[in-house]
């Protein structure tokens, strides 16, 4: 178990340094007077542009700036945004609690509803519980995040007027703590990104759950007469987990993103708003430290998973 540990922490390093190779050589293939003016200004002259590329290097080889990136990235400098006037770290500090919150939370309901939903769907299977559940999840599946929200708001929110339109644009709702103060108006982002995992988390449980089903050790475990909660809770549950184990190593980096659009709609502060607050004003500084610390989020999510693989079937670390 601790030498396979140890192999995937040495990929995940090598992974990590692809992509910051990756997104910071995308990012200066934009000529550095472009990259200059959008952070200076349109207005700016020649003799201050040429100042901003000399004073931080831009003008310099790629890879001097590179290794200029890497060092402040070691030193947990994940750069500046010039259009808020405020440091990466700062930024993020201020809302990967946020993140963690909504994200969090829609990450447990969705997994508390979706695998035993699941499980009861592939034992049900082509019963109307499992034909209700397929179309739901279908629906849910094919409908863009920004429409559920829309129509989430519309029914709740307008017409029966069971919670109030999420007001996180205010002031005091730019803390953790004010967000906290009033919890109302964490129902419907909530709801709506629960509900999109919900839909990809059932569909591939109810599938694993029917591949289970099939093998022999579960003919077996019933021909002995053990009680079926029993086959489902010892045999069908831990072995069918495996592939939501995969999609919930996957979305912990989602917990800081898979939210952007959840994020816009609402105005809430959170990593995913300014990320596309950043790709709008064209503040690259922000978007390349936020996407090298999702990318390094993405590979713990997928150390977390391989490890949740081999506590779930020890033949996977061979």
């Amino acid at each position: 178990m601790t030498g396979y540990i140890i192999r995937r922490l040495g990929q995940a390093v090598i992974v990590t340094m692809g992509v910051t190779i990756a997104t910071f050589g995308l990012l200066h293939l934009i000529p550095a007077d472009s990259l200059a003016r959008q952070i200076v200004g349109n207005r700016a002259t020649h003799q201050q542009l040429q100042a901003f590329i000399d004073q931080y290097g831009l003008n310099r080889s790629i890879w001097v700036q590179y290794w200029k990136f890497v060092d402040q990235l070691l030193h947990g400098n994940l750069g500046y945004s010039y259009h808020l006037n405020k440091s990466v770290d700062t930024i993020l500090s201020q809302s990967v609690s946020k993140d963690i919150l909504l994200g969090g939370i829609s990450l447990v309901l969705a997994t508390l509803f979706a695998v035993p939903f699941g499980i009861a769907q592939a034992v049900k299977r082509n019963g109307w519980l499992d034909s209700a559940g397929t179309g739901i999840s279908f629906i849910l599946y094919a409908v863009p995040q920004y429409l559920l929200a829309a129509v989430l708001v519309i029914i709740f929110a307008e017409d029966q007027h069971l919670v109030q339109i999420p007001a996180l644009v205010n002031q005091n709702a730019q803390t953790f703590t004010g967000i906290l103060a009033h919890p109302t108006n964490l129902i419907l982002p909530v709801a709506t990104l629960t509900l999109s995992i919900y839909a990809l988390f059932s569909r591939y449980m109810r599938s694993s759950a029917i591949d289970t089903l099939a093998q022999d050790y579960i003919r077996t475990a019933r021909s002995k007469g053990l009680p079926e909660h029993l086959v489902l809770r010892r045999h069908l549950l831990r072995n069918s987990l495996i592939s939501v184990v995969t999609l919930i190593g996957l979305s912990i980096p989602g917990i800081l993103t898979a939210g952007l659009i959840v994020e816009e709609v609402f105005n809430y502060p959170g990593v995913g708003y300014y990320y596309y607050q950043a790709a709008v004003s064209g503040d690259f500084d922000e978007m390349l430290g936020i996407t090298v610390l999702v990318a390094m989020v993405t590979v713990i999510g997928n150390l977390i998973a391989d490890i949740g693989y081999a506590v779930l079937d020890p033949r996977i670390r061979y």
